[in-house]
């Protein structure tokens, strides 16, 4: 489970690449360059840490990557609940919503939603 956490930075990189993929390796210097400030050598250390990790693969100056974003979402919302709620999500949505109201149409969703997780 490891390889879904990310730290900030990393998670900032891995969105380039999501979006990005497949990507030339260069072409990942010069967009990182321009949307995360970073310098050549620092976008080619978390590319190989991220490689060793098993996060990405850069094979023949292109890069992919090997965990797609919604696992990485998945692992980051259930450490948050488990974390911060201790793994109730109930107590997570009350805090989520607030005092915030939501439309009948929203709450329609979140139902149905639900409903296709119950156990029988």
């Amino acid at each position: 489970m490891e390889k879904y956490k990310l730290f900030d930075a990393e998670l900032k990189f891995m969105n380039i690449i999501w979006e990005e993929e497949p990507i030339k390796s260069g072409d990942l210097v010069k967009v990182c360059n321009e949307k995360l400030g970073w310098k050549k050598s620092t976008t080619y250390t978390v590319l190989r840490k991220l490689a060793q990790r098993g996060v990405l693969k850069n094979e023949n100056t292109i890069v992919t990557s090997i965990v797609k974003k919604e696992e990485t979402q998945i692992y980051e919302s259930h450490e948050v609940v488990e974390k911060s709620f201790g793994g109730s999500l109930p107590k997570f949505l009350t805090a989520f919503f607030g005092n915030k109201k939501i439309s009948n149409d929203e709450a329609e969703e979140l139902k149905k939603l639900i409903d296709s997780y119950k156990e029988d």
